[in-house]
């Protein structure tokens, strides 16, 4: 799926939800994942994998997206 479209995911906030966003997502031809209301914006989960990789990748130079994927990938 990810290799055929764009998938746009975002939370509820009225600048996401607004007319003119909407109509340009659509625009763009732009998958729209719907964020469930009241949902935390981040899952519990992610606080125990964001903090960490954040620390592994502290001051690391890249110089490709496949660089960032390798060390991400050997990393977990």
């Amino acid at each position: 799926m990810l290799s055929k479209k764009v998938l746009l995911h975002h939370d509820n906030a009225r600048p996401h939800t607004a007319a003119g966003t909407v109509e340009t997502v659509q625009q763009l031809g732009f998958k729209l994942l719907q964020h469930p209301p009241y949902s935390p914006d981040l899952a519990p989960s992610d606080y125990h994998i964001f903090g960490p990789l954040k620390e592994a990748m502290r001051s690391r130079k890249f110089t490709s997206d496949e660089e960032v994927k390798e060390a991400a990938h050997t990393w977990l």
